[in-house]
């Protein structure tokens, strides 16, 4: 009888979370929405794609860079927001404050080191490249465009949650995900054409080192409260998740040629890393809220209510990954872009999310429970820690999915 009380007592949680699962699922299809956009972005320029070398390998670590940043920047004001010390105002001392200082400081100087990092990379997989000066004035540029709108964006939706009572961490996660796809790849593209000029290039590349240099010595430096301690708990997150966005911009130039031949595969890559970063967001986050309010405690076997969080991003997870696969097919149609075939297409995107909840799943709620135990705020690693590790778990998932159904090769 143990086991039909425990699927009641799902149910009866379930309907009681139904407000969340609305504006959740609402939130996930918008997000989606977005994703394509940058989907549509990537498999139509893949000439530029072929004119920059390299620029393949930057694009998911700026991408997911976006989303270090700003989802950490959610699940604080989402915990804020739960705790009820949220406040729309634009307080030195306040919680909207610091955050935005945050953004700007963090976004010069994590671009100054993806820019490095992509450099690097194409060096030791032997592959030709820009130089590295061409990557920094993409990276900065780019980043910091692409950051400026993130930015307002995420406040106003902080705002509006706050006046509307929504769940931020079911709405932020994926809304600034899928807005970090959607702004960061045109603002890249944008950017490169500084790259054309020479003299252009030289001129701007040394104002973005500087830029760069001086955003993370003040983000050590900063009298607001709060930004330096959040400054120096994210400082190995983003000196290391990088390596794992990297790594998949690594494989994604590995399978170039093979992606560019079949660019509705492209048009795929961009809403389904986002999607599966964001769900392993909601899940962080919602986990990171209840462990700082005493809700659950950060043990190894997971309480019910962590149980219950699951259940509804695995349902997320169905309805997203399946919206994304017939999505793609029918733009892929309308675009005319190249596509392997209907079951292809939607069984690869379907084989692929069923391969990545589970170990998202698993690392959201790792993360959030050693980085309560050794003291660090789960808000400042959980988001960034599982969006990069989605946005490689996803890429090789997708690849590894499409290799399964003929499209790519292992």
């Amino acid at each position: 009888m143990a086991f039909p009380r425990r699927v009641v007592d799902l149910r009866a949680s379930l309907r009681a979370e139904q407000r969340t699962l609305r504006q959740g699922l609402v939130a996930l299809v918008l997000s989606t929405a977005a994703g394509f956009v940058a989907g549509l972005t990537l498999a139509h320029f893949t000439d530029r794609l072929e004119l920059l070398p390299g620029l393949i390998v930057l694009i998911p670590a700026a991408v997911g860079m976006r989303g270090t940043i700003f989802g950490a920047i959610g699940a604080r004001l989402g915990t804020a927001s739960a705790a009820g010390t949220f406040r729309p105002t634009l307080a030195r001392d306040g919680v909207l404050v610091r955050n935005v200082d945050v953004a700007i400081l963090t976004t010069l100087s994590s671009s100054l080191w993806l820019a490095v990092l992509a450099k690097i990379t194409t060096v030791v997989l032997g592959e030709p490249s820009i130089s590295i000066w061409s990557f920094v004035t993409i990276s900065v540029v780019g980043g910091a465009l692409g950051s400026a709108l993130i930015l307002f964006v995420t406040v106003g939706l902080s705002v509006l949650s706050f006046r509307h009572g929504w769940d931020l961490d079911a709405v932020s996660t994926p809304m600034v995900t899928a807005l970090g796809d959607m702004v960061t790849l045109p603002t890249l593209f944008l950017a490169s054409l500084l790259i054309e000029v020479p003299a252009v290039n030289g001129i701007v590349s040394g104002l973005c080192l500087v830029a760069g240099l001086a955003g993370a010595v003040q983000a050590y430096r900063s009298k607001v409260p709060g930004v330096r301690r959040i400054a120096v708990e994210m400082t190995a997150i983003i000196l290391l998740t990088p390596l794992l966005d990297v790594l998949a911009g690594g494989l994604l130039q590995g399978h170039e040629a093979q992606l560019i031949a079949v660019p509705a595969v492209l048009l795929i890559v961009p809403p389904f890393v986002s999607q599966a970063g964001a769900l392993g967001g909601i899940f962080s986050s919602r986990i990171a809220s209840k462990l700082q309010l005493g809700v659950i405690r950060p043990r190894g076997w997971p309480a019910p209510a962590v149980w219950l969080d699951a259940s509804l991003v695995v349902a997320f997870g169905l309805v997203v990954f399946t919206l994304i696969g017939v999505v793609a097919l029918a733009l892929a149609v309308l675009t005319q872009l190249a596509h392997p075939g209907v079951g292809e297409l939607i069984g690869g995107t379907l084989l692929a999310g069923g391969l990545t909840l589970p170990p998202m799943l698993v690392v959201s709620y790792e993360v959030a429970v050693w980085t309560t135990r050794f003291g660090i705020d789960p808000d400042n690693a959980g988001v960034p820690i599982i969006t990069s590790v989605m946005d490689l778990a996803g890429i090789g998932s997708l690849l590894f999915a499409m290799s399964v159904f003929g499209v790519t090769r292992a």
